[in-house]
C-alpha cells in the first residue's frame, strides 16, 4: 500500500472534461473512467472532494457577452454545475463509491444543500464530496468555489485537473516554443498574463492562505492517484 502525501484533497474538474467525446453534454462513459481514476486515487485513504464547472452545458460569462443578463447567465451556469454533479455522483456509486453531492443552492429533491460540518463529516466516513452549485452567488467562478470549499473543509492542496500536462510560459497551442514550468510562485501566476491557469481571485484566496495547486493532464490513466500521492507530475504553484 502506498502512503498518500496527502490526507485531503480538493479536485477542481472543469464542465469541458464532462464533454468527452462529445461536442456537448455529458458524456457517461468518461464519467465512469473518472469515476475508477477517483476511486484508484482514495483508495489509501486520501479524502477527496471535487469542485464541478458547468461550462460543457452553459456559461454565463458566453451568455452575458449575448445579451443575456449576467446574473441570470451565472445561475444557469450553476444549475449546471448540479447536472454535472449528478452525473459523477451516480458513475461513482455504479462503482462502488459511495459520495455526496452538496450544492450551494439548495434543491433538496436531488442532492444535499451545503454545510460545512456536514462535508467534513461525509469525507471522514470515506465518502466523495462533490461541490456543486458554485458559491451560490454570481460573478463567482468555479474556481474560486474550489479555493473557497477547499479553504473551509481544511484541504491541504488543491488539485486542477486540465487538458495539458501543466502550466506553460505561454500557449502551447499557439507557440511551439512553449516551455513548461515545474513550479512557479502564486505572484508570478498573478503577475503574468501569458499564465491563465486559474482566475485572479482564486489565485489570491489561495496565495493569502498557502494552498497550493497542482495542475496536471487529467486524462491520462492514474494522474489523480500520482498526485495524491505527491509523485512530480503537472506544475505546482505555492
Amino acid at each position: 500500500m502506498t502512503h498518500p502525501k496527502y490526507q485531503r484533497v480538493l479536485l477542481k474538474l472543469s464542465g469541458e472534461t464532462f464533454l468527452g467525446k462529445r461536442d456537448y453534454g455529458i458524456d457517461p462513459e468518461f464519467c465512469l473512467w473518472l469515476a475508477k481514476e477517483i476511486i484508484k486515487a482514495a483508495k489509501d485513504g486520501t479524502q477527496i472532494s471535487t469542485v464541478v464547472g458547468g461550462g460543457n452545458i452553459f456559461r454565463g460569462t458566453a451568455a452575458a457577452e449575448h445579451g443575456l443578463e449576467r446574473t441570470v447567465g451565472d445561475y444557469i451556469g450553476m444549475l449546471a454545475t448540479i447536472m454535472n454533479s449528478l452525473a459523477l455522483q451516480a458513475a461513482l456509486e455504479k462503482e462502488g463509491q459511495a459520495s455526496r453531492v452538496l450544492s450551494a443552492i439548495e434543491i433538496k429533491d436531488v442532492c444535499e444543500p451545503y454545510i460545512r460540518r456536514r462535508a467534513i463529516r461525509h469525507l471522514e466516513k470515506g465518502r466523495v464530496v462533490i461541490f456543486a452549485g458554485g458559491t451560490g452567488n454570481p460573478y463567482f467562478t468555479t474556481d474560486t468555489t474550489a479555493a473557497l470549499r477547499a479553504l473551509e473543509i481544511g484541504c491541504q492542496i488543491i488539485l486542477k485537473a486540465t487538458k495539458v500536462d501543466g502550466v506553460y510560459d505561454k500557449d502551447p497551442k499557439v507557440y511551439k516554443d512553449a516551455k513548461k514550468l515545474e513550479s512557479l510562485t502564486f505572484k508570478q501566476a498573478l503577475s503574468d498574463k501569458q499564465i491563465e491557469v486559474l482566475d485572479n481571485s482564486a489565485i489570491a484566496l489561495c496565495m493569502e492562505h498557502k494552498i497550493p495547486i497542482l495542475v496536471f493532464d487529467l486524462n491520462k490513466e492514474g494522474n489523480i492517484q500520482k498526485a495524491v500521492e505527491g509523485q512530480k507530475i503537472g506544475t505546482l504553484i505555492f
